[in-house]
């Protein structure tokens, strides 16, 4: 029963009737303990009797196992996951423990779990209710939050109830440490907060009035004024009181609201001491099977009858499928903790004896833990064993708490610093990045008071050449020692330096540092990492210093460049990947002549399939653009975006999309580049990836300065442009959109001087050298002809060395401008030849565009004319609208009155509307469309509907003839 609560249950009715009407929406209730937030669940339960409703509830206990909460919210619909695409269905099987395998991305399960609620909801509306969300497992959380903000379309809506924190959280009985925890401290995107507040006092009066009606005179109105409007105090404490009042014995002062708890101890304190050891069983592991307690209980010397006094209490209730259910989360809590220690291990122990079989061996595992007195290596196994379990299942924050409890069991230093490096590791996949930092020091910093042959024997770890591998292998621990001689008992302790363990701390660090931080920061850290592994294991040195050497570039910090792939020259001599990033250094250094051959050579290998993994195809697409080999940089990148689609690889797919982006955006195709960028910042900001946010906003508001939106592009940048200090390179392609906005608006002094610091920065011998024909042209029309020529010099080496048309024309379009009256047509003319080799849409009607304005200046009006009115219908037809405008303009100085070109039904088309016509074109199905793009079926129609309007279609067969003529 709901007293009051008006505006709340008009919230979950509005939400419901939102189901109903074929719209999606969420909620997050929240408030401290019994303020009612189940009793609002309860209430939204029954209002959506005629929907399907899915319910579960977190659990103390399932923090640590992965895909429990969402195990027992979809195992009555597991038979519908033939429905869902391969890769999701799999794993979410091996999720689940149905299937034996790996996972892989730890997002591909809520992409699975957005398929699988999507399917349910093609059925009719859907109702997801999740009680007790802050002791909801993180990963089955994390599934269902992300399913939530990739539901557009769908007549789905999800509830969750979670407490505050006051009184909600009592201490841990067992299991991982609280980094383990769900935080909900600040807002969750897509999730409508509901803070609920203390009764009104009516409803508080009632509410008294229906479980104590005989409570009167001055103990009333204590329990009233005590309880501040919580319902679970009024009740309990009313109950309280009547049992003292029956008594005869004088009320004690009562607990505040949230601590009801203690009025729970006292009714436990009173029950027999056989049906208290029975809760507390219960309350040890807290899944309910009545079985498995009752198993525990005959070890222990009860039985089911026991359990009797504290069903007529109503502290714990049966279940129709066999299990023990308390009453409130908090009467678990109580009798748990007021039992003694001694007891509590007792317990942990029965239930390790009981438990067994592959299902259960995570649980006895950490029942094994709660009952450990100090450390124990064996208990320590059980966990590590967990943890690997975890990480195969894709449940990174189960798998740091296990190795994290196992390094805190461990009695081998050497073990111990491994596993504190896998859940330092696994603690950086489960976005905690303070806490990984924490672990990996802790590693790096463990005494080694042994240092025995067996520790050397263990050796380190053997790693995967891919350095973005969740889970890392420790080593074995039945090698057998190369000499099994003991260590003398006086050898003094020593600190802990193994080389290897440091440079997995090291590169953790980086890791975070430069998600965080600073990615010069960053790649020192790896740099040093891997140093101290260079002669003893130069391969996984060399997995370190590819992304260092990435670090770097991004930090734009020359000299770190320099000494990575120094370094990296010594550990992989002659590989293909670190040929190419020996070669970036060169480039960086201006020395193109070295740089461009093995770089242009490591995209061409990695075209023909040479190159297999995610970050070795990743650096070959940047390699292909900083050499102009764009066409080989799109092939190799649309090939890594594909797979990463089918493999499901959730968590990839925005860095992937980035550099494809770059080189849609430097070809001309602002549309595909548009709506590569649009994906992947939604997805990014749907998994926490903030960095890579702030990258691609950088290309959104380059785009959106060609395009024409000074409002949207200045917002951006401006974005983009507070981490400059952290990520220059980002920083830099945002100031480029800017110095564009100027000089396509004639503002070409302000142009100039946005300009020169773009080109002559850190990041002038990356891809942004292709601004330096912005400067030329800015500094040019601004007057500064010796500015104007400052960064040329570069740009010319570089292009000749490259050899391709399109960027040589960049660097001879410069020279034009710089021509002088006798010279510069003949230089334009060459430039336009050089874009019919080698066509590029934008650049060319740039160039006809700075040719057609010369002209106009030295009279040619007829020329002059005819150039501009190329120009501007190419830039129409990109909806390059700013540069469209200054054309318009130029013809209209020549008296010419251009009629506007109608525009490509596409571009009237949102970037998702676009992605979604372009595949329906190509023949997919709906199905098949938000199993690429990670949406739901519902929303590809939605945004079907849509698009169809606008193009002035009604069919779905004629997209393909319209797309293919765009």
């Amino acid at each position: 029963m709901v007293l009051g609560r008006i505006a709340e249950r008009g919230r979950i009715d509005d939400l419901l009737a939102s189901a109903r009407a074929g719209r999606r929406g969420a909620l997050l209730i929240t408030g401290e303990a019994g303020i009612g937030k189940t009793a609002l669940l309860d209430y939204a339960a029954t209002a959506a009797a005629d929907l399907r409703v899915l319910r579960g509830a977190g659990m103390e206990s399932g923090v640590e196992l992965p895909w429990a909460g969402l195990r027992l919210l979809l195992c009555p619909y597991l038979d519908r996951l033939g429905a869902l695409p391969g890769p999701q269905a799999a794993a979410l099987r091996t999720a689940f423990g149905l299937d034996e395998g790996t996972v892989g991305d730890r997002f591909l399960i809520g992409a699975a779990t957005l398929s699988l609620l999507s399917e349910l909801s093609g059925d009719g509306p859907l109702v997801c209710l999740i009680d007790d969300t802050q002791w909801f497992d993180r990963a089955s959380l994390d599934a269902l939050l992300f399913a939530n903000r990739r539901l557009h379309a769908d007549p789905i809506a999800m509830i969750f109830a979670a407490g505050s924190g006051d009184g909600d959280a009592p201490p841990r009985q067992a299991g991982p440490p609280d980094s383990a925890l769900v935080p909900f401290a600040a807002p969750v995107p897509g999730l409508e907060v509901l803070r609920l507040a203390a009764l009104d006092e009516e409803s508080a009066t009632s509410l008294l009035d229906a479980h104590a009606r005989g409570l009167a005179g001055p103990l009333r109105e204590r329990v009233l004024a005590e309880s501040r409007g919580n319902p679970l105090a009024v009740i309990e404490l009313a109950t309280a009181l009547n049992a003292l009042q029956g008594n005869g014995r004088p009320a004690p002062p009562l607990p505040a609201a949230g601590q009801v708890q203690d009025a729970f101890q006292a009714q436990i304190a009173g029950l027999p001491a056989a049906t208290r050891l029975l809760l507390l069983i219960a309350a040890a592991d807290d899944t309910g099977s009545l079985q498995v307690i009752l198993r525990v209980g005959t070890l222990l010397g009860v039985s089911a009858a026991d359990l009797e006094p504290a069903v007529r209490a109503r502290l714990v209730g049966l279940s129709a499928g066999g299990s023990v259910i308390f009453r409130h989360p908090l009467i678990r809590a109580a009798a748990y903790q007021v039992a003694p220690h001694a007891r509590r291990v007792q317990v942990h122990e029965a239930f390790a004896r009981v438990l067994d079989g592959e299902y259960d061996a995570d649980r006895r595992a950490w029942h094994l833990a709660a009952a450990a007195p100090g450390p124990d290596e064996e208990v320590a196994a059980e966990l590590e064993r967990a943890a690997r379990r975890a990480g195969r299942r894709g449940g990174v924050t189960a798998m740091m708490s296990a190795f994290e409890r196992a390094a805190q069991l461990s009695t081998d230093e050497t073990r111990r610093a491994w596993r504190l490096i896998a859940a330092a590791r696994a603690a950086y996949d489960a976005g905690l990045p303070d806490h990984a930092t924490e672990l990996a020091d802790q590693a790096a910093g463990l005494p080694d008071r042994t240092a025995s042959p067996v520790d050397r024997a263990l050796g380190p770890p053997t790693h995967s050449a891919e350095p973005t591998d969740q889970a890392l292998r420790l080593p074995d621990r039945n090698a057998e020692p190369a000499d099994p001689s003991p260590v003398p008992a006086d050898r003094p302790a020593r600190p802990f330096r193994d080389p290897s363990v440091v440079a997995e701390a090291a590169w953790i660090r980086a890791q975070v540092e430069y998600e965080r931080a600073s990615p010069a920061v960053a790649a020192a850290l790896a740099l040093d990492g891997a140093t101290s592994i260079a002669a003893t294991d130069p391969e996984r040195a060399g997995s370190i210093l590819t992304e260092a050497v990435r670090y770097a570039r991004d930090a734009g910090d020359h000299d770190l460049v320099r000494q990575c792939t120094a370094l990296l020259e010594t550990v992989e001599p002659g590989a293909p990947v670190a040929a190419g990033l020996i070669g970036f250094r060169h480039l960086y250094d201006g020395r193109p002549a070295a740089g461009v051959p093995p770089m242009r050579e490591l995209a061409e290998a990695t075209r023909q399939g040479k190159a297999g993994g995610f970050v070795e195809r990743l650096i070959a697409g940047f390699a292909g653009i900083l050499v102009a080999e764009d066409e080989i940089a799109t092939e190799v990148l649309e090939s890594l975006v594909a797979d990463v689609r089918e493999q499901g690889a959730v968590g990839r797919l925005a860095y992937a999309l980035e550099p494809l982006a770059i080189v849609q955006l430097l070809r001309g195709r602002f549309m595909d580049a548009d709506a590569g960028v649009t994906e992947a910042v939604s997805l990014a900001a749907d998994i926490g990836q903030d960095l890579q946010v702030v990258a691609m906003n950088a290309i959104a508001a380059w785009l959106a300065a060609v395009g024409g939106d000074e409002i949207a592009c200045r917002s951006l940048a401006a974005g983009v442009l507070e981490h400059r200090t952290k990520h220059p390179t980002d920083a830099a392609l945002a100031s480029w959109a800017l110095g564009l906005l100027h000089l396509a608006g004639g503002r070409f002094e302000d142009a100039a001087a946005r300009l020169d610091e773009v080109c002559g920065g850190p990041a002038r011998h990356d891809f942004l050298i292709r601004a330096v024909p912005d400067h030329v042209e800015a500094a040019v029309r601004a007057g500064l002809p010796e500015q104007a020529a400052r960064h040329l010099p570069a740009l010319s080496e570089w292009a000749e060395q490259t050899g391709r048309p399109h960027a040589i024309a960049l660097a001879r379009r410069c020279a034009a401008l710089l021509a002088d009256e006798d010279t510069a047509a003949g230089r334009f003319t060459s430039v336009l030849e050089l874009h019919e080799r080698d066509p590029r849409r934008y650049d060319e009607a740039r160039t006809r565009l700075a040719y057609g304005e010369w002209l106009h200046r030295h009279h040619h009006l007829t020329e002059a004319k005819d150039q501009l009115t190329g120009a501007l219908a190419g830039f129409e037809r990109l909806g390059a609208r700013t540069w469209a405008s200054r054309a318009r303009a130029e013809l209209s100085a020549l008296g010419d009155r251009p009629s506007a070109r109608a525009l490509d039904p596409l571009a009237r088309l949102t970037p998702q509307e676009l992605q979604v016509v372009r595949l329906a074109a190509a023949g997919m199905s709906n199905r098949e469309i938000a199993t690429r793009l990670f949406l739901s079926p519902c929303t590809v129609g939605h945004h079907l509907c849509k698009a169809y309007p606008k193009l002035g279609v009604t069919r779905r067969v004629e997209l393909a003839r319209l797309v293919s003529h765009g």
